[in-house]
């Protein structure tokens, strides 16, 4: 997730090689927090990101380095889900193929479009997912009637993973609330089946950062150990609990995400 654009003028400029060797330790905790958060609810990178920008590096390190542990961190997520049944990969490959697509050409494209008008659009979407969430009889376990299959889904997907690499901020959110009013899935499998969806566009995103040299990959691969650990901790709990743990972590991460965006707007 990419807030890291909205408060850019708060990183101290230096040579991203130098962290002090304190900070690898205190980043990989942190990093199980946002595993956690994320999958669940997602809105990890609200945690994360400041954190690294807080580290002193500039900010197109920190939303490479950022997505490292973001693919593991949910990668375990996803498997989980899948493990416990809840995700069915086959009928989604379609959908998969079109995210990562499109989280390509997003990647890509960000280093050369200004995502601010995004800054004011998504506060706007966000707002309507947490009330979605709130108020929509559907955002509960049980499955309702579909509007779309799995294949007629895949332009959603890819559009949602274009946006992912692009800016980023409330990917997951809208994942959920899609699956749930368009594929009809219950929000438990509609957040497993997000998760395959979120590893899928964050790998796409790794390779374009990797190729451009925008990854610190020993503080990258450190933190991912803790967002693996976060992510298996929050998916076994979302698992457990299903839709009343999910549900309002999925509104909290909602409106703080919009908060943080309105903030990072006004703020400059």
């Amino acid at each position: 997730m990419k807030i890291a654009l909205a408060v850019a003028g708060a990183e101290r400029q230096g040579d991203p090689r130098m962290i002090e060797p304190w900070l690898y330790p205190a980043l990989t905790a942190t990093a199980v927090l946002t595993g956690f958060v994320d999958a669940i609810a997602g809105g990890g990178g609200l945690i994360m990101l400041p954190a690294l920008l807080y580290a002193g590096l500039p900010p197109h390190v920190v939303l490479g380095t950022n997505k490292v542990q973001s693919a593991c961190g949910t990668a375990v997520a996803a498997w989980n889900y899948r493990r416990k049944g809840l995700v069915d990969i086959r009928p989604n490959l379609t959908t998969v193929a079109v995210v990562f697509a499109g989280a390509t050409i997003g990647a890509m494209v960000i280093s050369r479009v200004d995502a601010g008008a995004l800054r004011l659009v998504v506060p706007l979407l966000l707002m309507s997912v947490a009330l979605y969430t709130i108020l929509s009889p559907r955002m509960e376990d049980h499955a309702s009637d579909p509007h779309l299959s799995p294949r007629g889904y895949a332009p959603v997907g890819g559009a949602i993973g274009f946006y992912d690499g692009f800016f980023g901020p409330g990917t997951g959110q809208f994942f959920v609330a899609s699956l749930v009013g368009l594929r009809g899935l219950g929000l438990t499998r509609a957040t497993g089946l997000t998760k395959l969806f979120n590893v899928t566009s964050n790998i796409a995103s790794v390779i374009v950062f990797a190729a451009g040299g925008k990854i610190l990959w020993l503080l990258g691969l450190c933190m991912a150990a803790g967002a693996m650990l976060g992510g298996w901790l929050g998916s076994h709990s979302a698992a457990r609990f299903g839709a009343r743990l999910i549900r309002p972590l999925l509104v909290s991460a909602s409106l703080a995400l919009t908060a943080r965006l309105v903030w990072g707007w006004f703020a400059g």
